[in-house]
């Protein structure tokens, strides 16, 4: 089967995570606010599994920190977001996908699977978009200066 694949950008606002799943889910652009509701919402529901130890820090001041539209979201976020909306949330960076199925008590090996047409066309794509110059750069201002005088796209949050 083939097919297309296209980038669909996302402005850079600190929010891009939200707002990019907020596309690919509702086609809005505009949903961060709103999904960094639903992940303080989840959170504050269950402060067991939403620990200072899976959180990196106290149950309540993350959330007052993800509503900060001022802070990024990485794959906590994701996670939190993809149970949210019952749907797997694939963020490419990788060639090869294993997957597992689980009955809700079990885990199997369900197959290992090189990338598809389709993912293939989109691995190659985030290929291209890709250039990692290693810079360290702090905040949405720097990242931004910087992606306009290299063309670089490739951030990535080091906490």
């Amino acid at each position: 089967m083939e097919g297309i694949v296209a980038r669909r950008v996302i402005p850079s606002d600190n929010s891009c995570l939200f707002n990019a799943v907020g596309y690919v889910m509702d086609h809005d652009k505009n949903k961060a606010p709103e999904l960094r509701q639903v992940i303080a919402a989840t959170v504050v529901s269950d402060p067991i599994k939403y620990s200072e130890a899976f959180l990196g820090k106290p149950n309540e001041e993350y959330c007052s920190w993800i509503l900060d539209s001022e802070k990024w979201g990485g794959a906590i976020e994701l996670s939190m977001l993809a149970d949210y909306y019952g749907r797997e949330i694939a963020v490419k960076k990788y060639s090869e996908r294993v997957m597992l199925i689980y009955d809700g008590l079990h885990y199997d090996a369900l197959a290992v699977w090189t990338i598809g047409p389709v993912e293939g066309l989109a691995l190659n794509l985030v290929k291209e978009q890709h250039r990692v110059c290693q810079i360290g750069v702090v905040g949405q201002k720097e990242a931004v200066e910087h992606a306009q005088a290299t063309g670089h796209v490739n951030f990535q949050e080091y906490r």
